[in-house]
Protein backbone atom coordinates (compact mmCIF):
# COMPACT_ATOMS: atom_id res chain seq x y z
CA UNK A 1 0.00 0.00 0.00
CA UNK A 2 1.09 3.43 -1.04
CA UNK A 3 1.59 5.56 1.92
CA UNK A 4 3.29 8.54 1.46
CA UNK A 5 2.43 9.51 -2.60
CA UNK A 6 3.65 13.45 -2.67
CA UNK A 7 7.57 12.41 -2.99
CA UNK A 8 6.83 9.53 -5.41
CA UNK A 9 4.31 12.19 -7.38
CA UNK A 10 6.99 15.03 -7.11
CA UNK A 11 9.96 12.27 -9.29
CA UNK A 12 6.47 11.86 -11.69
CA UNK A 13 6.52 14.84 -12.29
CA UNK A 14 10.17 15.66 -12.73
CA UNK A 15 10.69 13.05 -14.96
CA UNK A 16 7.94 13.84 -17.37
CA UNK A 17 8.92 17.71 -17.52
CA UNK A 18 12.42 16.59 -18.27
CA UNK A 19 11.49 14.42 -20.66
CA UNK A 20 9.15 17.38 -22.75
CA UNK A 21 11.72 19.31 -22.20
CA UNK A 22 14.39 17.46 -24.33
CA UNK A 23 14.55 19.77 -27.79
CA UNK A 24 11.56 21.22 -26.64
CA UNK A 25 12.51 24.49 -29.60
CA UNK A 26 12.07 21.97 -32.44
CA UNK A 27 10.92 22.73 -34.55
CA UNK A 28 11.80 27.23 -34.50
CA UNK A 29 8.55 27.82 -36.20
CA UNK A 30 5.02 27.84 -35.50
CA UNK A 31 3.37 24.55 -35.56
CA UNK A 32 -0.60 24.00 -36.37
CA UNK A 33 -2.68 26.20 -34.04
CA UNK A 34 0.61 28.04 -32.49
CA UNK A 35 -0.47 30.15 -35.49
CA UNK A 36 -3.33 30.93 -33.23
CA UNK A 37 -2.01 31.25 -29.93
CA UNK A 38 0.93 32.74 -30.26
CA UNK A 39 0.13 36.05 -31.53
CA UNK A 40 -2.87 35.68 -29.24
CA UNK A 41 -0.77 35.51 -26.36
CA UNK A 42 1.43 38.53 -28.11
CA UNK A 43 -0.98 40.43 -27.79
CA UNK A 44 -2.13 39.82 -24.12
CA UNK A 45 1.46 40.64 -23.40
CA UNK A 46 1.26 44.19 -24.98
CA UNK A 47 -2.66 44.21 -23.70
CA UNK A 48 -3.27 45.83 -27.30
CA UNK A 49 -6.60 44.40 -27.70
CA UNK A 50 -9.07 41.03 -28.64
CA UNK A 51 -7.44 38.47 -30.21
CA UNK A 52 -8.82 34.81 -30.53
CA UNK A 53 -12.11 35.28 -28.92
CA UNK A 54 -13.91 32.56 -29.36
CA UNK A 55 -11.59 30.76 -26.57
CA UNK A 56 -11.27 32.17 -23.21
CA UNK A 57 -8.09 34.02 -21.90
CA UNK A 58 -6.00 31.57 -19.97
CA UNK A 59 -4.25 29.32 -21.60
CA UNK A 60 -3.20 32.17 -23.50
CA UNK A 61 -2.03 34.06 -20.97
CA UNK A 62 -0.45 31.25 -19.76
CA UNK A 63 1.18 31.15 -22.90
CA UNK A 64 2.15 34.68 -22.59
CA UNK A 65 3.82 33.99 -19.16
CA UNK A 66 6.16 31.73 -20.81
CA UNK A 67 6.90 34.33 -23.73
CA UNK A 68 7.63 37.19 -20.87
CA UNK A 69 10.20 34.85 -18.97
CA UNK A 70 11.72 33.34 -21.36
CA UNK A 71 11.61 35.42 -24.28
CA UNK A 72 9.82 35.33 -27.94
CA UNK A 73 11.23 32.06 -28.82
CA UNK A 74 10.02 28.42 -29.84
CA UNK A 75 11.07 27.36 -26.27
CA UNK A 76 9.02 30.52 -24.67
CA UNK A 77 5.61 29.63 -26.51
CA UNK A 78 6.00 26.23 -25.45
CA UNK A 79 7.42 25.82 -22.12
CA UNK A 80 4.19 26.26 -19.84
CA UNK A 81 2.61 23.30 -21.95
CA UNK A 82 5.54 21.05 -20.56
CA UNK A 83 4.26 22.18 -16.79
CA UNK A 84 0.86 21.50 -17.81
CA UNK A 85 1.55 18.11 -19.51
CA UNK A 86 3.95 17.15 -16.54
CA UNK A 87 0.73 17.98 -13.74
CA UNK A 88 -1.79 15.72 -15.99
CA UNK A 89 0.95 12.64 -15.72
CA UNK A 90 1.52 13.17 -11.84
CA UNK A 91 -2.62 13.99 -11.54
CA UNK A 92 -3.32 10.79 -13.18
CA UNK A 93 -0.62 9.33 -10.57
CA UNK A 94 -2.43 10.83 -7.72
CA UNK A 95 -6.28 10.03 -9.36
CA UNK A 96 -5.33 6.63 -9.54
CA UNK A 97 -3.77 6.52 -5.92
CA UNK A 98 -6.57 7.68 -4.56
CA UNK A 99 -8.15 4.72 -5.83
CA UNK A 100 -6.38 2.06 -5.15
CA UNK A 101 -3.44 2.98 -3.05
CA UNK A 102 -1.15 0.84 -4.86
CA UNK A 103 2.23 1.96 -5.85
CA UNK A 104 2.39 -0.31 -8.82
CA UNK A 105 -1.13 1.19 -10.21
CA UNK A 106 -0.42 4.59 -9.81
CA UNK A 107 2.90 4.27 -11.53
CA UNK A 108 1.84 2.13 -14.35
CA UNK A 109 -0.66 4.35 -14.58
CA UNK A 110 1.87 7.61 -15.46
CA UNK A 111 3.84 5.54 -17.16
CA UNK A 112 1.39 4.25 -19.90
CA UNK A 113 0.22 8.25 -19.72
CA UNK A 114 3.66 9.11 -20.84
CA UNK A 115 3.74 6.43 -23.57
CA UNK A 116 0.23 7.70 -24.67
CA UNK A 117 1.65 9.80 -27.45
CA UNK A 118 -0.79 12.29 -26.63
CA UNK A 119 0.76 14.03 -23.64
CA UNK A 120 3.87 14.43 -25.13
CA UNK A 121 2.47 15.70 -27.63
CA UNK A 122 0.28 18.25 -26.26
CA UNK A 123 3.01 19.21 -23.51
CA UNK A 124 5.38 20.16 -26.44
CA UNK A 125 2.65 22.79 -28.49
CA UNK A 126 1.49 26.26 -27.57
CA UNK A 127 -2.25 24.82 -27.51
CA UNK A 128 -4.75 25.32 -25.14
CA UNK A 129 -5.51 21.55 -24.86
CA UNK A 130 -2.97 20.83 -22.31
CA UNK A 131 -3.15 23.50 -19.79
CA UNK A 132 -7.31 22.75 -19.37
CA UNK A 133 -6.39 18.85 -19.33
CA UNK A 134 -3.60 19.90 -16.48
CA UNK A 135 -6.20 21.71 -14.33
CA UNK A 136 -9.13 19.35 -14.61
CA UNK A 137 -6.95 16.03 -14.11
CA UNK A 138 -5.97 18.12 -11.04
CA UNK A 139 -9.72 18.56 -9.91
CA UNK A 140 -10.42 14.65 -10.80
CA UNK A 141 -8.04 14.57 -8.37
CA UNK A 142 -8.62 16.77 -5.71
CA UNK A 143 -12.35 15.13 -5.87
CA UNK A 144 -10.89 11.85 -5.36
CA UNK A 145 -8.76 13.40 -2.22
CA UNK A 146 -12.37 15.26 -0.98
CA UNK A 147 -13.87 11.99 -0.87
CA UNK A 148 -11.56 10.18 1.23
CA UNK A 149 -11.02 12.60 3.77
CA UNK A 150 -13.47 15.43 3.03
CA UNK A 151 -12.75 19.26 3.98
CA UNK A 152 -14.40 22.10 2.69
CA UNK A 153 -11.20 23.23 1.09
CA UNK A 154 -10.23 20.31 -0.37
CA UNK A 155 -13.58 20.55 -2.12
CA UNK A 156 -13.05 24.63 -2.80
CA UNK A 157 -10.34 23.24 -4.75
CA UNK A 158 -11.37 21.27 -6.95
CA UNK A 159 -14.26 23.91 -7.97
CA UNK A 160 -11.15 26.25 -8.43
CA UNK A 161 -9.66 24.22 -10.36
CA UNK A 162 -12.72 23.27 -12.24
CA UNK A 163 -13.02 27.01 -12.93
CA UNK A 164 -9.38 27.26 -14.40
CA UNK A 165 -9.97 24.44 -16.90
CA UNK A 166 -12.67 25.72 -18.55
CA UNK A 167 -11.14 29.42 -18.60
CA UNK A 168 -8.42 27.63 -20.70
CA UNK A 169 -11.69 25.70 -22.89
CA UNK A 170 -15.26 25.08 -23.03
CA UNK A 171 -14.56 22.15 -23.37
CA UNK A 172 -13.88 21.33 -19.43
CA UNK A 173 -17.48 22.91 -18.34
CA UNK A 174 -19.82 19.04 -18.61
CA UNK A 175 -17.02 18.25 -15.96
CA UNK A 176 -18.14 20.74 -13.24
CA UNK A 177 -22.13 19.40 -13.86
CA UNK A 178 -19.31 15.79 -13.69
CA UNK A 179 -18.85 16.80 -10.41
CA UNK A 180 -21.76 17.92 -9.39
CA UNK A 181 -23.69 14.64 -10.54
CA UNK A 182 -20.70 11.83 -9.13
CA UNK A 183 -20.90 13.99 -5.72
CA UNK A 184 -24.72 13.38 -5.27
CA UNK A 185 -24.70 9.73 -6.42
CA UNK A 186 -21.64 9.04 -4.30
CA UNK A 187 -22.77 10.77 -1.49
CA UNK A 188 -26.40 9.60 -1.26
CA UNK A 189 -25.08 6.20 -2.03
CA UNK A 190 -22.65 6.42 1.03
CA UNK A 191 -23.30 9.29 3.62
CA UNK A 192 -19.59 8.74 4.65
CA UNK A 193 -18.04 9.62 1.52
CA UNK A 194 -17.22 13.61 1.69
CA UNK A 195 -16.84 13.29 5.39
CA UNK A 196 -17.78 16.93 6.63
CA UNK A 197 -19.61 17.83 3.32
CA UNK A 198 -23.25 18.00 3.11
CA UNK A 199 -25.40 17.77 -0.66
CA UNK A 200 -26.94 21.22 -1.20
CA UNK A 201 -24.06 23.81 0.25
CA UNK A 202 -21.02 21.61 -1.64
CA UNK A 203 -23.04 21.59 -5.02
CA UNK A 204 -23.78 25.40 -4.72
CA UNK A 205 -20.31 25.91 -3.67
CA UNK A 206 -19.24 24.16 -6.56
CA UNK A 207 -20.90 26.07 -8.99
CA UNK A 208 -20.08 29.19 -7.81
CA UNK A 209 -16.68 28.89 -6.90
CA UNK A 210 -15.74 27.64 -10.37
CA UNK A 211 -18.34 30.24 -12.11
CA UNK A 212 -16.35 33.27 -10.27
CA UNK A 213 -13.32 31.58 -11.17
CA UNK A 214 -13.53 31.48 -14.43
CA UNK A 215 -15.10 34.98 -14.69
CA UNK A 216 -11.78 36.25 -12.63
CA UNK A 217 -9.10 34.73 -15.46
CA UNK A 218 -10.26 37.89 -17.94
CA UNK A 219 -9.56 40.33 -15.71
CA UNK A 220 -6.78 41.69 -17.92
CA UNK A 221 -9.43 42.01 -21.16
CA UNK A 222 -10.48 45.42 -18.72
CA UNK A 223 -7.23 46.80 -19.21
CA UNK A 224 -6.64 46.89 -23.27
CA UNK A 225 -5.59 49.74 -24.67
CA UNK A 226 -8.25 48.70 -27.95
CA UNK A 227 -11.76 47.78 -27.11
CA UNK A 228 -11.56 46.76 -23.25
CA UNK A 229 -13.66 44.50 -21.95
CA UNK A 230 -16.29 46.25 -19.28
CA UNK A 231 -18.58 44.92 -16.49
CA UNK A 232 -21.68 45.69 -18.93
CA UNK A 233 -20.28 43.40 -21.79
CA UNK A 234 -18.67 40.59 -19.91
CA UNK A 235 -22.27 38.43 -20.45
CA UNK A 236 -22.70 39.50 -23.60
CA UNK A 237 -19.13 38.45 -24.44
CA UNK A 238 -20.15 35.17 -23.41
CA UNK A 239 -22.26 34.91 -25.66
CA UNK A 240 -20.41 36.30 -28.71
CA UNK A 241 -18.03 33.24 -27.65
CA UNK A 242 -20.74 31.05 -28.20
CA UNK A 243 -21.73 31.58 -31.46
CA UNK A 244 -18.26 31.93 -32.48
CA UNK A 245 -17.77 28.58 -31.29
CA UNK A 246 -20.92 27.19 -33.08
CA UNK A 247 -20.22 28.72 -36.17
CA UNK A 248 -20.29 26.59 -39.38
CA UNK A 249 -16.98 26.23 -40.60
CA UNK A 250 -15.28 25.10 -44.35
CA UNK A 251 -14.52 21.49 -44.50
CA UNK A 252 -10.87 20.88 -42.81
CA UNK A 253 -8.66 18.51 -44.34
CA UNK A 254 -8.08 16.46 -40.91
CA UNK A 255 -11.51 16.76 -40.20
CA UNK A 256 -13.62 13.63 -38.40
CA UNK A 257 -16.20 12.38 -36.72
CA UNK A 258 -16.04 11.95 -32.60
CA UNK A 259 -16.76 8.04 -33.06
CA UNK A 260 -14.23 7.58 -35.36
CA UNK A 261 -11.61 9.04 -32.72
CA UNK A 262 -11.27 5.72 -30.52
CA UNK A 263 -10.25 3.61 -33.62
CA UNK A 264 -7.63 5.94 -34.66
CA UNK A 265 -9.33 6.24 -37.91
CA UNK A 266 -8.16 9.92 -38.71
CA UNK A 267 -4.68 11.15 -36.94
CA UNK A 268 -3.60 14.44 -37.77
CA UNK A 269 -0.18 15.67 -39.38
CA UNK A 270 0.69 18.67 -36.90
CA UNK A 271 3.81 19.45 -38.78
CA UNK A 272 4.95 17.76 -41.72
CA UNK A 273 7.48 20.01 -44.27
CA UNK A 274 11.00 20.99 -44.20
CA UNK A 275 11.96 22.76 -40.93
CA UNK A 276 15.15 23.41 -39.94
CA UNK A 277 17.07 22.40 -42.42
CA UNK A 278 15.61 19.10 -42.14
CA UNK A 279 12.50 17.03 -43.50
CA UNK A 280 10.83 17.13 -40.32
CA UNK A 281 6.75 15.77 -38.82
CA UNK A 282 4.66 15.73 -35.93
CA UNK A 283 2.00 13.19 -35.92
CA UNK A 284 -0.78 13.52 -33.11
CA UNK A 285 -2.13 9.52 -32.38
CA UNK A 286 -2.72 7.79 -29.89
CA UNK A 287 0.10 4.68 -28.85
CA UNK A 288 -2.18 1.81 -30.68
CA UNK A 289 -1.57 -0.49 -28.33
CA UNK A 290 -2.92 1.59 -25.54
CA UNK A 291 -5.74 3.25 -27.07
CA UNK A 292 -7.43 0.31 -29.10
CA UNK A 293 -6.86 -2.30 -25.92
CA UNK A 294 -8.25 0.31 -23.34
CA UNK A 295 -11.74 0.43 -25.33
CA UNK A 296 -11.58 -3.58 -24.46
CA UNK A 297 -10.92 -2.03 -20.98
CA UNK A 298 -13.51 0.43 -20.84
CA UNK A 299 -16.03 -2.42 -21.31
CA UNK A 300 -14.06 -4.87 -18.71
CA UNK A 301 -14.98 -2.02 -16.27
CA UNK A 302 -19.08 -1.70 -17.61
CA UNK A 303 -18.73 -5.29 -17.08
CA UNK A 304 -17.17 -5.22 -13.58
CA UNK A 305 -19.34 -2.60 -11.72
CA UNK A 306 -22.82 -4.26 -13.47
CA UNK A 307 -21.46 -7.62 -11.46
CA UNK A 308 -19.99 -6.16 -8.88
CA UNK A 309 -21.53 -2.48 -8.59
CA UNK A 310 -17.86 -1.79 -7.63
CA UNK A 311 -17.68 2.45 -7.82
CA UNK A 312 -14.37 2.52 -8.83
CA UNK A 313 -15.44 0.71 -12.06
CA UNK A 314 -17.96 2.89 -12.94
CA UNK A 315 -16.12 6.00 -12.38
CA UNK A 316 -13.54 4.93 -14.36
CA UNK A 317 -16.25 3.51 -17.17
CA UNK A 318 -18.22 6.76 -17.12
CA UNK A 319 -15.13 9.31 -16.79
CA UNK A 320 -14.28 7.70 -20.13
CA UNK A 321 -17.76 7.62 -21.66
CA UNK A 322 -18.66 10.58 -20.74
CA UNK A 323 -15.49 12.50 -22.05
CA UNK A 324 -16.41 11.01 -25.78
CA UNK A 325 -20.15 11.30 -25.54
CA UNK A 326 -20.58 15.17 -24.70
CA UNK A 327 -19.16 15.31 -28.44
CA UNK A 328 -22.46 14.10 -29.39
CA UNK A 329 -24.35 16.72 -27.94
CA UNK A 330 -21.72 19.85 -28.59
CA UNK A 331 -23.24 22.23 -31.73
CA UNK A 332 -19.28 21.77 -33.14
CA UNK A 333 -19.37 21.81 -37.16
CA UNK A 334 -16.27 20.11 -37.35
CA UNK A 335 -14.83 17.61 -35.04
CA UNK A 336 -10.41 16.81 -34.92
CA UNK A 337 -8.70 14.22 -33.36
CA UNK A 338 -7.19 16.70 -30.52
CA UNK A 339 -10.48 16.56 -29.08
CA UNK A 340 -10.16 12.80 -27.85
CA UNK A 341 -7.34 14.34 -25.84
CA UNK A 342 -8.87 14.01 -22.37
CA UNK A 343 -10.44 11.36 -23.51
CA UNK A 344 -7.02 9.35 -24.03
CA UNK A 345 -5.58 10.36 -21.20
CA UNK A 346 -8.52 9.24 -19.27
CA UNK A 347 -8.59 5.72 -21.30
CA UNK A 348 -5.19 4.83 -18.97
CA UNK A 349 -7.22 4.87 -15.76
CA UNK A 350 -9.82 2.70 -17.15
CA UNK A 351 -6.61 0.20 -18.07
CA UNK A 352 -4.97 0.19 -14.53
CA UNK A 353 -8.66 -0.24 -12.55
CA UNK A 354 -9.57 -3.33 -15.10
CA UNK A 355 -6.26 -5.00 -14.68
CA UNK A 356 -5.97 -4.69 -10.78
CA UNK A 357 -10.04 -5.69 -10.74
CA UNK A 358 -9.78 -8.52 -12.52
CA UNK A 359 -6.27 -9.11 -11.37
CA UNK A 360 -3.99 -9.63 -14.41
CA UNK A 361 -0.71 -10.03 -12.76
CA UNK A 362 2.03 -9.38 -15.51
CA UNK A 363 -0.64 -7.77 -17.54
CA UNK A 364 0.67 -4.49 -16.90
CA UNK A 365 4.68 -5.01 -17.55
CA UNK A 366 3.86 -6.73 -21.12
CA UNK A 367 1.52 -4.03 -21.77
CA UNK A 368 4.39 -1.32 -20.69
CA UNK A 369 6.63 -3.15 -22.75
CA UNK A 370 4.83 -3.17 -26.21
CA UNK A 371 3.71 0.00 -25.72
CA UNK A 372 7.29 1.07 -24.84
CA UNK A 373 8.42 -0.37 -28.22
CA UNK A 374 6.31 1.21 -30.23
CA UNK A 375 7.19 4.68 -28.55
CA UNK A 376 10.35 4.17 -29.81
CA UNK A 377 8.85 3.23 -33.29
CA UNK A 378 6.96 6.36 -33.66
CA UNK A 379 9.36 8.48 -31.61
CA UNK A 380 10.75 10.44 -35.31
CA UNK A 381 7.56 12.01 -35.92
CA UNK A 382 6.69 12.71 -32.37
CA UNK A 383 9.13 14.63 -31.39
CA UNK A 384 10.04 16.37 -34.99
CA UNK A 385 13.21 14.28 -35.56
CA UNK A 386 14.90 14.73 -39.09
CA UNK A 387 13.64 12.29 -41.48
CA UNK A 388 15.96 10.90 -44.69
CA UNK A 389 13.15 12.15 -47.22
CA UNK A 390 9.69 13.69 -47.98
CA UNK A 391 8.26 9.98 -48.36
CA UNK A 392 9.96 9.15 -45.04
CA UNK A 393 6.03 9.42 -43.50
CA UNK A 394 5.24 6.11 -45.19
CA UNK A 395 6.86 4.23 -42.57
CA UNK A 396 4.75 5.64 -40.17
CA UNK A 397 1.27 5.13 -41.62
CA UNK A 398 -0.40 2.10 -41.37
CA UNK A 399 -3.19 3.02 -43.00
CA UNK A 400 -4.40 5.10 -45.74
CA UNK A 401 -6.40 7.56 -43.55
CA UNK A 402 -3.47 8.36 -41.35
CA UNK A 403 -1.74 10.11 -44.55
Amino acid sequence: MLRRPLPLAIVVFLLAEALFLLRLPVPHQLVFDEVHYVPAARALIALSGPTNIEHPLLAKWLIALGMRLFGDTPFGWRVMATLAGSATVAAVFGIVWQITARARSSLVAAALTLLGFTVYIQARIAMLDGFMLGFLTGAIFMVGWALRRGGWARWTGAAILLGLAVACKWLAAPYVAFAAIAFVILKREDPRRFPGLTIVPAVALLGLVSIATYFVTFAPAFFYSNDPLTLARLIPFQLDMYHRQTQVLPAHTYQSNWWTWPLLIRPIWYLYEPADGAQRGILLIGNPVIMWPGLVAVAACWWGWVKSGSARLFAAAALWTGSLGIWALIPKSLGFYYYYYPSSVFLVIAIVLALDYWRCRFWDIALLAVATALAIYFFPVLSAQALPDPNAFQHWTWFTTWV
